[in-house]
C-alpha cells in the first residue's frame, strides 16, 4: 500500500511539473479542444458512419467544411478541380501554417463499433485507416489555434486543407499542382496509428498505372485460331512481373490487381485490364522499375499478338522528413503525456487482438522516443509526400487502435467508431495545435524548420506524377 501511495504521489508531482511547463498558449489550445470535445466526436462519428471512398466523399467533406465555417473560417470549396477538396482559412499575414485533413474510407470493410467482426452495412466501405479521426482532429487543431489567435491578438494565418482521395487517386497531388501550398511556411500532418510518436520516418514512393490489352474474340472451341487472346497477354505479363521480382532490390514492391480477365469461358477474350503499382523507398529507385515493367507489357502484347495501352493513374513521392519539426512535436507529446485508457477500453482492445490472432496486450499508451531517421524505411505510401517536397512538413502518429492491429481492416474501423479512436483524435488535435502555437510564437523555429527543408530537398525539381488534365472524378470519366 505504501509503495502504491508513493508511486501515486510521484506521478502526481510529475504531472504537476509537466503542467508547469505548459505555456499559456498551449493551455489555451488544450482547453479549446476539450471545450469542443462532444462536437468533435459527433463530427468524427458522422464521417465514420458515412464511410465514403475516394472522390465520393460528398457528405464527409461537407460536414468538415460546414463545421469550419461555423467556427469562423472562410472556406473555399471544390478546389483544384475536385468537388470534395476544400481550404478553410483564418487570419492574414505571416507566418502561414497549414494542417492536412483526410476523410476518405476504404471499400468493403464496413464494421460495427464492436470487437468482433460484423459489418455495419454488408459490402460497404469502412474507415480502416482512421481518416474520420484524421480530418476531424486536424480541423479541431486549426479551430483551437484560431480561438487562441483571436484571444491573444496573434497575427498570421492558419489553414485547414481538406484533402480527398488519399487511398486511391491521391488528391493532394492536384492540390499541389494548383499551388495551394505556395504561400505556406510550414505544414503539419498526422495519422492514426498503433503507437504515439513524432514521425521522422519517410514513406515509399509509388506509381500507379493500368495496362489494357486488345485482341480478337473467337469461339474458344470451334475456331480459337481466329482469336487473339487479351487474357493470354495479361497472363504473360503477370508471369513476367513475377519472374522480375528476383532481380529487384529488397526496397522495391510490385503489386497488381486484375480488373478484367475476360467474361465467359467459351469466348477468346478480346479485352483485359490490370492495375499495377510499383513502390520504392526513393523515387529515383522506383522510376527504373516502372520503366522496365512498362516494357514488359509491350513484350506480353507481342507474344500474344495483341495491342496494348498503358495509362498513368498517378504517382507519389516519398515523405521528405523534417527532424527540426519532429523535435518540436516530440516536446509537445512529452508535455501532454500518454493517453490513458479505461479497463473497458483495454478489454475491447484485447478482444480485437484475440479476434485478429495477436498477443492480447491491449493498448500501447506510451510515447515513443524520437527515433533516428532510417534511410530505407518499410511501410506504406502517402500523398503527404508530395506536399512535403513543396513545403516544410511536420508529421505525427497517434494511437487509435490496439498494438499489432492489422491496418486497413475491420479492426481499425471498429476502434475508430468508439472511445479508443476518439481519445486518439482529441490527443492529436492538442499535439498539432500546440506545435502550431510554437511556430506562431517563435519565428526562429519557423526559419529552422524551413532551412532543414531546403537543405534536404537540395536541387530536386518537383514534378507531379499525374497525367495532364483534370483529376479522375468518377462522373467525368
Amino acid at each position: 500500500m505504501k509503495r502504491t501511495l508513493l508511486l501515486t504521489a510521484l506521478l502526481t508531482l510529475g504531472m504537476a511539473a509537466q503542467a508547469q511547463k505548459m505555456t499559456r498558449a498551449k493551455k489555451t489550445i488544450v482547453a479549446a479542444v476539450d471545450a469542443h470535445e462532444q462536437e468533435l466526436i459527433r463530427v468524427s462519428d458522422s464521417i465514420w458512419a458515412a464511410a465514403e471512398t475516394a472522390f465520393e466523399e460528398g457528405t464527409s467533406s461537407r460536414i468538415l467544411a460546414d463545421y469550419a465555417e461555423r467556427n469562423g473560417f472562410t472556406v473555399e470549396r471544390g478546389v483544384a478541380g475536385m468537388p470534395t477538396a476544400f481550404v478553410a482559412t483564418y487570419g492574414s499575414g505571416k507566418p502561414v501554417i497549414s494542417v492536412l485533413g483526410e476523410f476518405d474510407a476504404l471499400p468493403g470493410i464496413s464494421q460495427k463499433a464492436q470487437p468482433t467482426k460484423e459489418p455495419l452495412h454488408p459490402g460497404a466501405a469502412g474507415h480502416g485507416c482512421g481518416h474520420n479521426l484524421f480530418g476531424t482532429a486536424s480541423l479541431a487543431s486549426a479551430i483551437a489555434v484560431k480561438e487562441w489567435m483571436q484571444q491573444e491578438g496573434i497575427s498570421g494565418t492558419v489553414k485547414f486543407m481538406g484533402t480527398p482521395a488519399e487511398e486511391k487517386f491521391f488528391g493532394k497531388i492536384w492540390m499541389v499542382r494548383e499551388g495551394l501550398w505556395d504561400d505556406v511556411d510550414v505544414n503539419l500532418s498526422w495519422h492514426p496509428a498503433a503507437q504515439t510518436e513524432a514521425d521522422v520516418q519517410s514513406t515509399l514512393a509509388l506509381v500507379d498505372f493500368k495496362v489494357e490489352f486488345f485482341g480478337q474474340a473467337a469461339h474458344a472451341s470451334a475456331d480459337p485460331w481466329n482469336g487473339r487472346s487479351a487474357s493470354d497477354a495479361l497472363e504473360l505479363y503477370t508471369t513476367g512481373i513475377n519472374y522480375y521480382r528476383e532481380h529487384i532490390k529488397p526496397t522495391v514492391r510490385i503489386h497488381y490487381h486484375i480488373q478484367d480477365g475476360g467474361q465467359v469461358v467459351n469466348v477468346v477474350p478480346d479485352y483485359s485490364k490490370i492495375w499495377v503499382r510499383v513502390r520504392d523507398t526513393k523515387r529515383e529507385g522506383m522510376m527504373p522499375v516502372y520503366e522496365q515493367v512498362q516494357k514488359m507489357a509491350e513484350g506480353a502484347a507481342i507474344m500474344a499478338n495483341v495491342d496494348y495501352k498503358i495509362s498513368l493513374i498517378s504517382g507519389i513521392y516519398e515523405v521528405l522528413v523534417n527532424r527540426t519539426g519532429g523535435e518540436a512535436m516530440q516536446n509537445n507529446l512529452e508535455l501532454l503525456g500518454p493517453i490513458t485508457y479505461t479497463e473497458e477500453e483495454q478489454a475491447f482492445a484485447k478482444k480485437i487482438q484475440e479476434a485478429t490472432g495477436k498477443p492480447q496486450v491491449g493498448m500501447d499508451s506510451g510515447i515513443r522516443p524520437l527515433e533516428a531517421t532510417k534511410e530505407h524505411p518499410g511501410g506504406g505510401s502517402t500523398d503527404v509526400g508530395d506536399v512535403s517536397w513543396n513545403v516544410a512538413n511536420i508529421n505525427l502518429g497517434v494511437t487509435t487502435a490496439p498494438k499489432d492491429t492489422p491496418w486497413h481492416s475491420w479492426a481499425v474501423v471498429a476502434c475508430g467508431g468508439m472511445s479508443i479512436g476518439h481519445k486518439g483524435m482529441l490527443y492529436a488535435a492538442k499535439a498539432l495545435g500546440m506545435t502550431m502555437a510554437d511556430l506562431f510564437e517563435n519565428p526562429k523555429l519557423v526559419q529552422q524548420v524551413k532551412a532543414e527543408y531546403v537543405e534536404r530537398k537540395g536541387d530536386v525539381q518537383y514534378e507531379p506524377i499525374i497525367p495532364d488534365g483534370p483529376p479522375p472524378i468518377p462522373d467525368s470519366e
